[in-house]
Formats: structure tokens, C-alpha cells, sequence
């Protein structure tokens, strides 16, 4: 199983040279490892607690051991991981939904339109502030998408779009690691009740600024200083958007955008309040949005092909990343089941002498390397949640962990969505990125690193 799921990382590594989509990597690698782990499940659980206790629950000794082997796999194991799946992929589901509706509504013109300054260090400094705080509200894979699109029409030499390119890589993951909904690493551990949103906001946010004032002040070291103006805002809207967009007042724009964001920071309250899952949180304010705008479009005489609804929003979403992530977690799911991420934090417990602080930061600079998102779920697997102490909900391996994950994912373009997508719209290289931002993205992990360790 370790052999078959290292190998399905290589080849999710390589999914550009190979020219096979990591979703179905990941699928065929949840049902290999499903399928092995099943197989080998009656030696696996003869020595598992939980097993003996559902064992001693149905004692019913005329079904045989391995039958009972089966219907544990199948009917304890597999729904209970499905379930904590199904959460966050809902949430994920729903608030892509309503990035989307905001999007084609041309709802975050809202704030790109505002930017105009001149000189480029300047606006490398409002691009890296817009950027940091708009990840923590939103996530940080659609606000690259957006920011990028928005330098495309302010920068025209392509190397000096690629530094600024490459710190809107880094602010868009330290933006979204010290927010609960700011990344998918951070929903996974607030969804799972690891860390809360009172808790992760105060105590994050000051290392993911420090991780971003790093990079920042170097890379603006890096640009001349230019006069020249810049080029405004122009929307790219595909040509439904754009038919749209001249039935659709301002009034109207500011109202879906508002609405979408309001509905976004919703959710942490909704949580806290009801003590509900949050991805019921997102979906009640899509429910809010797509009321507003079938009330809003039923009053327009507007062809039925050119309404932008919700349904039209959720058929373009990116829904291989969506399959992606079921079949990455679940992969870790399995190797949970297996008791092989327990016997990977035995070793890591042994090497570092269970130094919560070191063994996060391992945890960064392999995020670097590989996704971040089945790192975080592995950690889950391999550390149980207690009552006191570091591995307590709002504990600080935690904590540590939500910033590792996502702000080091910055130091290589491969390490996090925001670098894929940067790698594929600008076309940046694996090379140029290593030589010009890696560096600056390690100074600012490791400083921020510091800062939180000092803070706790």
C-alpha cells in the first residue's frame, strides 16, 4: 500500500508531462488501496480495539470472522471516512458555487477596478495586500485566478509579471492559512473541530503577515521604479457574462457580490451559533443567492439562455478538483485504516523526540513537495485529537500545522493550487520560480515559523 500510494504521487507530480489528469490518478489509487486494504483487513483488525469492540457489540458467533471482517470494512470504516469527506467537499461545492456566481456577474471588479496606481512598487504592494486579505475570505485558488487575470491588463513585460505572479502566490497561501475558510487545509481542520475560528484568526494571523512582509520586501528591492502608467481593468468575460452584464445593474452587481461574500463570512458565525456542520452553513447562503437571483432575473426580459443562475454557476465549476479531492482523501483514509499513518508518527514522535514544533515544520517543506492536502489529512490520521495539551482542539500542533501546510506550500510553484494555476495561466517555469521566489518564500515560512513559536 506505502509502494502503490508513493508511486500515484509520482505520477500526480507529473501530470503535466504524462498528460493524465491527477483526479484519475487519485481515483484509481482510492480503489487499489480500498481494495488491498480489504484484502488484507482480517490480519490488519485482528489486533485492532475498535475492531474487538465492535466485535463484543454483534456477538452473533455464527457469522463467521471474516464476514464480520467485511461488514466492518464496508459499513463502519468506509461511511464513517466518507462522511468527514462528504462535509468538506460540500463546503467546497458551495462556496465555489458562489465565487463562481460572483465571477460572472463581474462582482469582483468591485475591487480590482479600484487599483490604480503608477509606480510598481506601489501596486506590487497593493497586490500583495489585496491578495493576503481577499484569500482569507474567499480561497486562496480563486483569488490567484482572479489577481492574475486583473495583472495581465497592469503589467505587460512578462518577467516582471512573473514576479508579481510570484508573490501572489505566496500572499494568496499565507492569506488563506491563517483563515478557517481561507484554504482547503484549514476547512479540513475546522470542519473536523481541530481548530476553531476564535482560535486559528488571532493566532495565525500574525506569523502569515510576517511570511508575506518577508518576500514582499525583497521582491520590491527587485523592481525599478517606473512612472509609467498602467493599463486599466479590463474584465475577460466569456460571452455569455458579457451579454449579461448589460442587463445587470451596478446596484445590482454590488448586491451579488455582496451578498456571495457576506454568505462566506456567514459561515464561521452560522458554526458557532448552531454548533451545525459548516458546509450546511454555505449551502443555506448559496440558497440565499440563488433565491436573490431568480427573483432578480424573473423581472428582466432577458432570454432564458442568457441567465447566469445558479445552476449555470455550478456547471462551471471545477469539478475534477472536487473528484481529486475525494480520491486523495480517501487513498488517506485507507492508509488510516491500515495503521500505517500511526506507525509514520511513531517515527516522526521518535526522531524529532515529539517536538510539536519541529515536526510541523518538516510537515511545511514537504507541502512544498507534494500536495498539501492529503499532508493535513495524513496528520489527521496520524495524531489523534485530546483533551488537554498540544493535540487538544485549538492545540498548538494544530495551529502549527494549519500554517505550515498552507504558507509552505509557497516554496516551490508545484506546492499548492495557487502554484499550479499561476504555473498554468502565466506559463512560469519550474526553474525560474525556484531560482527568483523560492528563496524569499522560505525566509518568510521560516520567520513566520519563529513568530509562532515565540507567540506559544
Amino acid at each position: 500500500m506505502i509502494v502503490l500510494f508513493l508511486l500515484g504521487y509520482l505520477v500526480i507530480a507529473l501530470e503535466h508531462q504524462i498528460s493524465v489528469n491527477k483526479a484519475a490518478t487519485a481515483l484509481v489509487l482510492c480503489g487499489l488501496l480500498w481494495t488491498l486494504y480489504i484484502v488484507e483487513s482480517p490480519s490488519i483488525l485482528s489486533n485492532s480495539s475498535e475492531f474487538a469492540e465492535y466485535w463484543k457489540n454483534t456477538p452473533d458467533d455464527i457469522i463467521p470472522f471474516g464476514e464480520k471482517v467485511i461488514s466492518y470494512v464496508t459499513g463502519v470504516e468506509i461511511i464513517e471516512h466518507i462522511g468527514d469527506v462528504a462535509e468538506i467537499l460540500f463546503f467546497l461545492m458551495g462556496a465555489m458555487t458562489i465565487v463562481e456566481l460572483i465571477d460572472i456577474h463581474g462582482g469582483f471588479s468591485i475591487i480590482t477596478n479600484r487599483i490604480r496606481l503608477k509606480n510598481k512598487r506601489k501596486l506590487l504592494c497593493a497586490i500583495v495586500i489585496v491578495t493576503f486579505f481577499m484569500s482569507a475570505i474567499l480561497d486562496n485558488l480563486t483569488t490567484t485566478i482572479v489577481i492574475l487575470m486583473m495583472l495581465r491588463k497592469l503589467i505587460q513585460d512578462q518577467k516582471e509579471r512573473w514576479l508579481f505572479a510570484g508573490l501572489v502566490i505566496i500572499a494568496a497561501n499565507s492569506g488563506g492559512a491563517f483563515s478557517p475558510i481561507g484554504d482547503v487545509t484549514t476547512i479540513m481542520l475546522w470542519v473536523r473541530g481541530n481548530v476553531s475560528a476564535g482560535s486559528i484568526i488571532p493566532s495565525l494571523i500574525l506569523p502569515s503577515i510576517i511570511s508575506v512582509l518577508i518576500p514582499l520586501f525583497f521582491a520590491s528591492r527587485m523592481l525599478h521604479e517606473s512612472e509609467d502608467n498602467v493599463v486599466p481593468v479590463v474584465e475577460n468575460k466569456n460571452q455569455k457574462s458579457y451579454a449579461t452584464m448589460s442587463y445587470i445593474s451596478s446596484k445590482e452587481q454590488k448586491i451579488i457580490f455582496f451578498l456571495g461574500v457576506g454568505s462566506l463570512i456567514f459561515v464561521p458565525i452560522f458554526k458557532s451559533l448552531t454548533h451545525l456542520p459548516p458546509f450546511l452553513g454555505v449551502l443555506l447562503g448559496l440558497s440565499v443567492l440563488w433565491f436573490y437571483t431568480e427573483i432578480m432575473y424573473q423581472k428582466k426580459d432577458i432570454p432564458s439562455g442568457s441567465r447566469v443562475t445558479i445552476p449555470y454557476a455550478l456547471s462551471r465549476i471545477d469539478m475534477t478538483t472536487i473528484l481529486f479531492f475525494l480520491g486523495i482523501l480517501m487513498s488517506v483514509a485507507a492508509l488510516q485504516c491500515a495503521g500505517i499513518l500511526t506507525s509514520l508518527s511513531e517515527t516522526l514522535d521518535d526522531v524529532f523526540n515529539k517536538n510539536v514544533y519541529a515536526i510541523n515544520i518538516v510537515i511545511g517543506f514537504l507541502s512544498s513537495i507534494v500536495d498539501n492536502v492529503p499532508l493535513v489529512a495524513g496528520a489527521m490520521g496520524m495524531y489523534e485529537a485530546e483533551s488537554v495539551g498540544a493535540f487538544a482542539p485549538d492545540g498548538v500542533f494544530w495551529l502549527m500545522l494549519a500554517y505550515c501546510a498552507g504558507v509552505g506550500g509557497s516554496m516551490l510553484i508545484v506546492g499548492s493550487a495557487a502554484g499550479v494555476v499561476a504555473m498554468g495561466l502565466e506559463k512560469i517555469t519550474f526553474g525560474w520560480y525556484l531560482k527568483h521566489i523560492s528563496w524569499m518564500a522560505v525566509l518568510g515560512y521560516l520567520a513566520g515559523a519563529v513568530v509562532f513559536v515565540l507567540m506559544h
